[in-house]
């Protein structure tokens, strides 16, 4: 599934092109995703300026001067396509401005279009829900400290908790506790200051990492541009089982599975 550094470099590469042009032409080449288009999807942007493009959690906003924004999610293989030489059978969304195409791309059908008044997206219940951004200002280790006080679940699982902290997602949380050196088992009520200290920044840095090298291409995932992202190269614990710790202490990366979800992590240096 595209992660948070993937949404936002998709977000970026469309903006190259689709920020500030009106959308001239919109078609809809199935009545769904994996729920339908909005209804009014067409005629609200037709003729619509594109007034700037955002990110909130894993969702990619493309806001328009008609008050309304449409908000996509890219689900598990979902990608958008810049000017394609031609349109798929999985192109399910075109829209076309006066210089560019841009295709909607999703096998899969698990992602989705809503279309929401600008000024009431906080109110939207998939983002009334969400914590604070992991790239802002928000997200401190005193935050993380008042939101993990008491919690008996293990910290890896509460990461994921986008009610903690909006976006985050497996690749990102086991490479970010690898380089805070915290146990994905510990529980997080006992995930002291320092731990947190060393934590917060870990998470900022392999996410602005990651979306500096274009994300990181697992399967479907590709740029808008067709470019595939290299942060996958950088791993250090992810899908590295059986392989030695990179940090030179001698311990070799373990799998488990905690919620159903694999985690990857050195037992020896992650306490």
């Amino acid at each position: 599934m595209p992660e948070l550094p993937e949404v936002e470099t998709t977000v970026r590469g469309l903006a190259r092109f689709l920020d500030g042009a009106r959308i001239e032409r919109v078609a809809l080449n199935r009545a769904d995703l994996r729920r339908a288009f909005p209804p009014d999807l067409v005629q609200a942007l037709t003729g619509a300026t594109v007034t700037g493009l955002g990110r909130r959690a894993k969702y990619g906003l493309i806001h328009t001067d008609r008050g309304q924004t449409m908000v996509f999610h890219l689900g598990m293989s979902g990608r958008w396509r810049i000017d394609p030489g031609e349109l798929g059978k999985h192109d399910h969304l075109v829209l076309e401005t006066e210089a560019h195409r841009f295709a909607l791309n999703d096998a899969r059908r698990f992602g989705s279009v809503d279309l929401l008044d600008t000024g009431r997206l906080d109110a939207w219940p998939q983002f009334a829900a969400l914590g604070p951004e992991p790239l802002g200002e928000a997200l401190t280790p005193a935050y993380l400290r008042l939101a993990l006080e008491g919690r008996k679940q293990a910290i890896k699982l509460l990461l994921l908790d986008q009610r903690i902290v909006a976006g985050l997602g497996n690749i990102y949380v086991c490479e970010a506790l690898y380089r805070a050196r915290i146990s994905p088992l510990r529980a997080g009520g006992t995930v002291t200051r320092p731990m947190l200290d060393r934590l917060v920044p870990a998470i900022k840095a392999v996410l602005t990492e990651s979306i500096e090298d274009g994300g990181s291409t697992l399967r479907d995932y590709a740029r808008p541009d067709g470019e595939l992202g290299y942060f996958a190269t950088r791993f250090d614990v992810y899908g590295r089982e059986g392989e030695p710790c990179r940090g030179g202490c001698g311990g070799t990366v373990r799998r488990i599975v905690q919620g159903g979800r694999s985690t990857w992590y050195c037992p020896k240096c992650q306490k």
